[in-house]
């Protein structure tokens, strides 16, 4: 148990970074695997409709620090590879 007001503040302020993380992770991948999923199903319309809204979802996950700029890179370039070898 913390016992100096600002060991204390940090608690709460973890609390609250923690949830917003979570949040911005699960929101992020639940993008991604909808993604695979439709490229997985073999229908391009709906593949490239989820690829287009899991983009955003993976570049808004490097500005809020969740994730690494160079792995959504890698993980925006592997799914629209998969997606364009559907044509």
């Amino acid at each position: 148990m913390a016992h100096h007001k600002s060991a204390e503040k940090r608690i709460r302020q973890t609390v609250v970074s923690t949830a917003r993380n979570r949040a911005n992770t699960s929101r992020m991948k639940s993008a991604v695997k909808q993604a695979e999923e439709a490229i997985a199903s073999g229908n391009k319309t709906a593949a490239e409709a989820a690829l287009k809204a899991a983009q955003p979802e993976l570049a808004r996950g490097v500005v809020k620090g969740v994730l690494h700029k160079n792995t959504a890179a890698r993980k925006m370039s592997r799914l629209t590879k998969r997606l364009r070898a559907l044509a």
